[in-house]
């Protein structure tokens, strides 16, 4: 079984949540901060910094095993390095979805090889969930297919998006599989695999840093080993609401630094912002309930009663809708320095609606909504 605390020990004395999350910001301010701009501007991969999380401790209080997974402790841990660049933010949350995936999971062989170093940080990588969360809900089709063969599946397909890679990095993957009736089935695929290519092509206006490719895959054998299930379509629904609350570690981390930003404008320019609709004291508020309700839903993970998942898709369709509005908020109240190349209120509102627009994206949560209301 994991050993949460093994990626952050003081004299043998496993950390505590409070301490991670501590430690993931004083690790942020010291060696997060210096890099942001670059990771803005030049699309630089804070590779350092996020295997320093995995030592803190960042990537594994989440994680199930034999005690309850902490989804709140990651969350807010995710939130801290939100506080100074969401690129990294999300890329942790990339990191906590590939260790989700693999500890949620029957195999137990992977919890204790590869799941152990992702926990840890020693390995990297993200989630290629993107297309069949679209697929399970009607808006595109499974962009992967496989084929049974001795000791495992041959992969074939393209994804055009997936996160925090790199050649010696792992992400996990759904595929289809068609022989003996159609069926998916969900793995981890190590990036070095022979038959897979990344491909960099794509700009973005923000997160470029987060090492964002295309993902070939030209007959890719995926071996037993790695398989999470077979068929994923129950797991899928066990981790879904633990892939989606944990995204709300990028919203609350950016929307804190947003009414920081409004705050420090209060003195040279508080007489005239005062007239603007939306304050910080506003913009706190709706943070504090965020943070209470996402905490009472990160308690049950993996709770099957239907309303359930309901509250978890509108809990994440708010933290969307306030990260663009809190942003908003925050250029508005910054005005002209936030307006130069520089400026942080120009990059928050760029970061902002990429968690908008990230699967679950805005339009995708009103449609699961309004689906379910059938």
């Amino acid at each position: 079984m994991l050993d949460r605390s093994a990626a952050a020990r003081d004299d043998n004395k496993p950390a505590k949540g409070a301490d991670v999350v501590e430690a993931i910001r004083e690790l942020s301010s010291r060696e997060l901060l210096p890099l942001v701009q670059k990771i803005d501007t030049e699309a630089y991969y804070p590779e350092a910094v996020m295997r320093a999380y995995g030592r803190a401790g960042g990537y594994a209080c989440h994680l199930p095993g034999e005690t309850p997974p902490d989804l709140v402790t990651a969350i807010n841990a995710m939130a801290a390095a939100g506080e100074y660049c969401l690129s990294t933010s999300f890329c942790v949350w990339c990191q906590d979805a590939l260790g989700w995936y693999i500890f949620a999971s029957d195999n137990e062989r992977l919890k204790v090889t590869l799941g152990q170093r992702v926990a840890t940080g020693d390995a990297l990588g993200g989630t290629a969930l993107s297309n069949p969360m679209k697929s399970f809900f009607g808006i595109e089709g499974m962009r992967l297919r496989g084929k049974r063969v001795d000791g495992g599946y041959v992969v074939r397909g393209l994804l055009p998006f997936v996160s925090n890679l790199g050649d010696d990095h792992y992400f996990g993957a759904v595929f289809e599989v068609e022989e003996g009736g159609k069926r998916n089935v969900m793995a981890v695929v190590p990036c070095a695999s022979e038959g897979l290519t990344l491909a960099d092509n794509t700009k973005f206006v923000a997160l470029d840093g987060t090492r964002t490719f295309a993902v070939q895959m030209r007959d890719v054998f995926i071996p037993d080993g790695l398989i999470l299930a077979d068929p994923c379509d129950d797991y899928i629904k066990r981790i879904r609401a633990g892939f989606v609350l944990l995204q709300a570690g990028m919203a609350f981390g950016l929307i804190r630094d947003c009414i920081n930003l409004m705050q420090q404008v209060k003195g040279p320019l508080g007489h005239v912002n005062k007239y603007l609709d939306v304050q910080p004291e506003h913009v706190a508020e709706q943070l504090q309930a965020m943070e209470s309700a996402v905490a009472k839903l990160a308690a049950t993970p993996f709770e099957t009663d239907p309303g359930y998942w309901r509250a978890v898709i509108e809990a994440r369709l708010v933290a969307g809708e306030a990260s663009v509005t809190a942003a908003h908020a925050a250029m508005l109240h910054c005005g002209a320095r936030g307006y130069v190349a520089t400026g942080a209120a120009q990059r928050r509102l760029r970061e902002a609606y990429f968690v908008a627009i990230v699967t679950p994206a805005t339009k995708q949560l009103k449609k699961m909504l309004a689906d379910m209301a059938h």
